[in-house]
């Protein structure tokens, strides 16, 4: 049926063609420049999303309607979403935008305009990609430029034979490096000598961008700009408005009240500000640098808190107040009398610049004292006098700036010792001038937002961690975590946790998936309990989506730490240095998690503010750089390398964008993609080329392959163009793949019985065969009474084995984001898998209830013990000739949570001759992996490894601390 494109309006024969009128990047009406650039997943917008109209809602829902064909969309009923264990009814929630929204202006200028203003823009008229011949030799360029080699390896490459036979615009590193200085530049680097009240060995320089540049190219970044907000607004459940839900900035008070004091008609751009110390040389010359990170808040924080999406403009200075008052006038000017900019689509926009949040890894009182520094001895002191009851009040701008008076009023600042003294007085650290104290708008009670990776996970780490280690034992609970069975993707501690030295972030997350399980039974209840409830507080405030009810369970998850806490101290386990015992709880991180359910209902939520990107800016904006220069005045060679990267990005966003035939071809896909896992799987992978492609640039993360999109495609694809079975497939919220070259090519059913150890195999497949006939739910369960014997004349002879699948989900909170695949292995024993590898997943046993909405009602837990597709008989036709099957062995769940761990416990579901219960389903009715750690007691067998550890144990726990999507369904 005929169908308009919602942008333009123009007619087309049917959605199809809108859709692809729309991908075209000349169109105008092109909504997906990040998929067409980026070659991100094909994905259904959000609904609730201002820019997206209905007509296109329904453009991109109308394929995917629900039904149980395997190889069909099935989203579940839409406009819901499930949440916390429930369905909520996404479109029933209220938003009261602000009353006065912004104005946008005409005539103001788009990321394209720029780039064809430039001076070189009439050659590149006749050759795009100049100052390079050809879009190839741009390629190879780009590759080069960001391979991290050095100039002599460079030119080494460039002087191989046949690379000079490809005639070459440019034959040694000096003379492509001087050609990507001519691409169109960005926001310039500057420099500046910083006069310093003390001698210093060499000159202080400071080496910044224009953060009004800077936040200019944030604003008007073409991929940002169906993902950014541009009005404040409160977000509510109901229309009666009796529970507030907390997302972005835009959606929390601070914005609320900072653009009620703006004029009418202008538009809050909120400035996020975060820098960290990293070191610059190792081992020797002690340099360091102090990057100064900048992002708008209006950009959506999964855009935003994307390394890779370059929303963090890089500041080079040497972190100190008088260095940060140079580089951040510009913005304190703009929030005074507001500055003009651009958005993505080019419309002008009167923009003001408050200070939103300052992510600093510094030590805790700068929070309580609102001034980076060290803590004070008087702060310390409070805590002693004070100890529980202490609570300090939030800091205001007023409050520090009266104190900061009565310091300077008592002491000279040049006199550095009895300036200090006075301020010790205040709990402040000395800072005579903080950088925000003629910023307007900025109060440190409120920018000085929780940030998690320090705040929360190093935390765990400093204390959590260390409580349960003493409680246990060191050599105990090495042992536990060593003996645990593998998951592909995941980091499996051969060594333990006790003596893990240098723990990053990613480190602190893995521990945490698995500790409580781990130390149950051999470290004292009342430890459990008060660790276990801190870390129901970890991973609440991680939500992506937080309401006033998920605040009081935030709220109630400490207070249930803070009425256990006692035993911690009581069992000697809160130890210092030296193993002291310590007796009190003067610990200023754990003070903080007092202000972050204020922080989300004045901020928004804590996952926005996290540092995981500037701990990743010092790699690719100081130590790489560093590393390509010759060790030698490193600022301005790392200045350079950035500037020179900066260029290759916007040349080839802008030359993406501009080139039809390159754009169509990616979006067409070429060559086929690696496997998620092949680092740590060994996998080929094979879908069929002309899918999109999984590939990144050097030194860029991994990227998440999208097995929807890829269903979406092989759908589309004309029938014999593509093998079938498809081994790509989606099921409602749950993707499927499987490769395509199966493990086992050709095997008779008893012969996989005998290698598997599943001698019922046979009976199984013929009640399988029986029930596909008999009910037409089609939803099979696992277990009962067996109507076949084991010489049960089947249809087929032959099956195709695989050794493992792989399941890709929907995020729990919003189904437009994909999750990364999890690889679940069902391998025949082996060396060292004696027993074999078989990993466990959620199954779905009722029609009546759909995962992760119902929870665990419908749906049961299984261990994957085969994957196969029977080959039928030939002349033979049933039902199940071209899909896949899996054998699985259930588990029986406890009705209720064990009341110190809150985990289910579970125990294998066996016959009346003790043989384990299995049976036969279809893997379209797996829904989910989920982890299960044995249940050690007070102290685990020694015999136990990571290869038999799942087959020897009788009791296990569902650990849904494992994974957040599995969190969220299964702790409310």
């Amino acid at each position: 049926m005929p169908a308009r494109c919602p942008s333009c309006g123009k007619e087309f024969k049917d959605h199809t063609s809108v859709a692809r009128h729309m991908s075209q990047p000349r169109s105008g009406c092109n909504t997906w420049l990040e998929d067409l650039i980026r070659l991100d997943s094909i994905l259904p917008p959000s609904k609730d999303d201002p820019m997206v109209t209905d007509d296109l809602h329904e453009l991109y829902t109308s394929s995917y309607e629900t039904g149980e064909d395997m190889n069909m969309f099935d989203f579940g009923n839409e406009g819901e979403q499930e949440y916390g264990g429930r369905t909520q009814d996404r479109d029933a929630e209220v938003t009261d935008f602000f009353p006065e929204p912004p104005l946008a202006f005409e005539h103001g200028y788009t990321f394209l305009s720029l780039f064809e203003s430039d001076e070189n823009s009439v050659y590149r008229k006749t050759n795009l990609y100049y100052p390079f011949s050809s879009r190839r030799e741009w390629q190879l360029a780009a590759w080069l430029l960001r391979s991290g080699l050095s100039m002599e390896k460079i030119n080494s490459f460039l002087a191989l034979e046949m690379i000079q036979d490809l005639h070459l615009s440019f034959h040694s590193a000096r003379e492509l490096r001087g050609q990507a200085e001519s691409l169109p530049t960005g926001p310039r680097w500057k420099s500046q000598v910083i006069r310093t009240s003390h001698a210093t060995k060499s000159p202080v320089i400071l080496y910044w961008r224009d953060p009004i540049e800077c936040i200019s190219n944030l604003f008007n970044h073409p991929l940002f700009h169906i993902r950014m907000d541009f009005t404040s607004r409160k977000v509510y459940t109901t229309a009666q408005k009796l529970s507030r839900v907390y997302t972005e900035w835009m959606t929390a008070d601070h914005a609320w009240e900072m653009q009620s004091a703006l004029p009418h008609g202008a538009t809050l751009i909120g400035t996020i500000l975060s820098s960290d110390k990293t070191c610059i040389t190792a081992l020797t010359g002690d340099r360091v640098a102090h990057p100064l990170l900048l992002s708008i808040a209006n950009i959506h924080m999964n855009m935003r808190l994307k390394s890779s999406s370059n929303t963090f403009g890089v500041l080079q200075d040497r972190l100190v107040h008088q260095c940060l008052d140079v580089v951040l006038e510009p913005l304190k000017v703009a929030t005074r009398e507001g500055v003009m900019l651009s958005d993505p689509t080019g419309r002008s926009r009167y923009c003001f610049t408050p200070l939103a949040s300052y992510i600093a890894d510094t030590p805790e009182a700068m929070m309580l004292a609102c001034v980076s520094g060290k803590t004070s001895p008087v702060t310390m002191a409070m805590y002693k006098q004070f100890g529980d009851a202490f609570r300090h009040e939030p800091r205001t701008r007023a409050t520090t700036l009266a104190q900061l008076d009565v310091v300077h009023s008592r002491a000279d600042e040049d006199n550095i010792e009895a300036f200090f003294r006075e301020s010790q007085k205040f709990r402040l650290n000395g800072v005579a001038k903080p950088f925000w104290s003629d910023w307007a708008l900025a109060d440190p009670d409120r920018f000085f937002t929780p940030e998690s990776l320090h705040i929360i996970h190093k935390k765990f780490w400093d204390h959590d961690a260390q409580w349960l280690i003493l409680a246990v034992g060191e050599s105990e609970i090495d042992f536990r975590f060593s003996i645990l069975q593998p998951t592909t993707g995941y980091r499996h501690f051969h060594e333990g946790i006790s003596k893990l030295k240098q723990v990053t972030g990613r480190c602190h997350r893995d521990i945490q998936r698995s500790i409580i399980a781990v130390c149950a039974d051999a470290a004292p209840p009342g430890v459990i309990v008060a660790v276990r409830a801190l870390l129901h507080f970890h991973y609440l405030i991680q939500s992506p989506r937080i309401n006033d009810d998920d605040i009081r369970r935030i709220s109630a998850a400490l207070d249930e730490f803070h009425a256990n806490k006692d035993a911690i101290i009581s069992t000697g386990v809160r130890r210092g240095e030296g193993r002291t015992v310590i007796n009190n709880w003067y610990i200023p991180k754990l003070e903080l998690m007092q202000s972050i359910v204020p922080s989300i209902r004045s901020s928004g939520i804590t996952g926005q503010w996290s540092a995981d990107v500037t701990e990743h800016a010092h790699i690719t904006e100081i130590k790489n750089p560093a590393r390509s220069s010759n060790n030698n005045n490193y600022d301005p060679q790392i200045c350079r390398h950035l500037d020179r990267t900066d260029k290759c990005n916007r040349f080839e966003l802008a030359t993406s964008l501009l080139d039809r035939e390159q754009s169509t071809e990616e979006l067409e896909g070429v060559g086929e993609f690696a496997d998620e896992d092949d680092e740590t799987d060994g996998d080929v992978d094979d879908t069929p080329a002309g899918l999109p492609s999984g590939s990144q640039r050097p030194g860029q993360p991994r990227s998440i392959t999208n097995y929807f999109a890829i269903t979406n495609m092989l759908q589309q694809r004309e029938m014999g163009s593509v093998p079938v079975p498809l081994r790509t497939f989606v099921v409602r919220r749950t993707a499927f793949h499987l490769a395509y070259e199966p493990s086992i090519r050709s095997v008779t059913l008893d012969e996989v019985a005998v290698k598997f150890g599943l001698p019922d195999l046979r009976p199984a497949m013929a009640n399988f065969l029986h029930r596909e006939v008999t009910y037409s739910n089609r939803v099979h369960s696992i277990g009962g009474p067996r109507r076949a014997g084991h010489n049960a004349e089947l249809p087929f002879h032959k099956v195709q084995v695989w050794f493992k699948v792989r399941l890709q989900e929907m995020e729990f909170h919003d189904i437009c984001d994909i999750r990364p695949a999890q690889t679940l292995n069902c391998a025949p024993p082996s060396d060292p898998w004696t027993l074999g590898r078989y990993d466990n997943v959620i199954i779905q046993t009722s029609t009546e209830h759909s995962w992760p909405a119902s929870s665990l009602t419908g749906h049961s837990i299984a261990q994957i013990r085969l994957i196969m597709r029977p080959i039928g008989k030939n002349g033979t036709l049933w039902a199940w000739k071209d899909r896949f099957i899996a054998y699985v062995q259930r588990f029986n769940i406890s009705s209720e949570c064990d009341p110190t761990t809150q985990l289910h416990v579970l125990k294998r579901a066996k016959c009346s001759n003790g043989i384990r219960m299995g049976g036969v389903i279809p893997v379209s009715q797996l829904r989910a992996p989920v982890n299960l750690i044995p249940r050690f007691g007070a102290a685990a067998d020694k015999r136990l490894t990571p290869y038999n550890s799942m087959e020897h144990a009788t009791e296990f726990w569902l650990n849904y601390f494992w994974d957040k999507n599995t969190f969220f369904v299964l702790s409310s």
